[in-house]
């Protein structure tokens, strides 16, 4: 139980200032439209001021429920972080009871790690589609980025590493840890949907569309993982035997 003195010092350094009704969907309001602005523009470009009128509030009501721009950034990156770092783990959870008492396949725990991100991205709506390209900007910066992913994410990132020790015995970490280090970049440059691949394909393939990419990147990204961890592996057998097992599968 919270004593009355931790209680009473909690509300002494709460922020000061004006108390809006409805707070908390005021509060929303601004996460919001800071979530929309930052994805847009970049978070140094896009001013309190901009946000605020967004938002359709006083600039007086970011410094009240937040304090600074920076803890508002964390905010809107929390927010989100906390919903998908729960579904991620219930997933990996239930990848492994159903596949007790062995290890799941490789394929089912990057599944986990990945569906919750591309599905929301997908029909999560503008808000999810506005955080996710945030998180490719955040993710690809060298100021915000070591800081800030492994402020939100790394605990999950390192559950799902510690999945994929048994499902890749004997794989060296640094393969494992740059095996996931490719895949955050493969996500990174799939949400921000640059159109590039659009122009790339003819339009044969959209980098608007989530449900293929899903599709395609499980087994693209196990593929990558497996070929690193087992490259020692091949390094120590003979060419003879190599040829003779790639004739074999021919």
């Amino acid at each position: 139980m919270i004593s009355n003195a931790v209680q009473k010092t909690a509300r002494s350094r709460k922020p000061r200032g004006p108390r809006p009704a409805g707070g908390r969907s005021t509060r929303e309001r601004i996460l919001d439209a800071a979530e929309k602005l930052f994805a847009r523009k970049g978070f140094h470009a896009v001013s309190v001021r901009t946000i605020t009128k967004a938002a359709g509030v006083d600039v007086a009501l970011v410094n009240y429920h937040f304090g600074t721009k920076q803890a508002l950034l964390d905010n809107v990156l929390l927010r989100r972080a906390k919903l998908l770092n729960d579904e991620r783990m219930e997933r990996l959870r239930a990848a492994i009871r159903l596949a007790a008492p062995e290890s799941p396949t490789l394929e089912a725990i990057i599944d986990a790690f990945t569906h919750p991100l591309l599905d929301r991205s997908d029909r999560g709506g503008a808000g999810w589609k506005a955080y996710f390209a945030l998180i490719a900007q955040v993710n690809n910066s060298s100021e915000m980025g070591g800081a800030m992913m492994t402020r939100y994410f790394d605990p999950v990132v390192q559950a799902f590493i510690a999945a994929l020790r048994p499902a890749l015995p004997g794989c060296d970490e640094r393969d494992l840890y740059w095996s996931y280090h490719f895949l955050s970049g493969a996500l990174t440059l799939t949400f921000a949907e640059t159109g590039r691949i659009d122009n790339l394909s003819g339009g044969l393939c959209r980098s608007s569309d989530l449900e293929s990419v899903h599709e395609r990147m499980v087994p693209y990204v196990a593929a990558g993982f497996r070929a690193l961890c087992d490259r020692r592996d091949r390094a120590s057998v003979p060419p003879a035997t190599l040829r003779r097992r790639a004739a074999q599968h021919k």
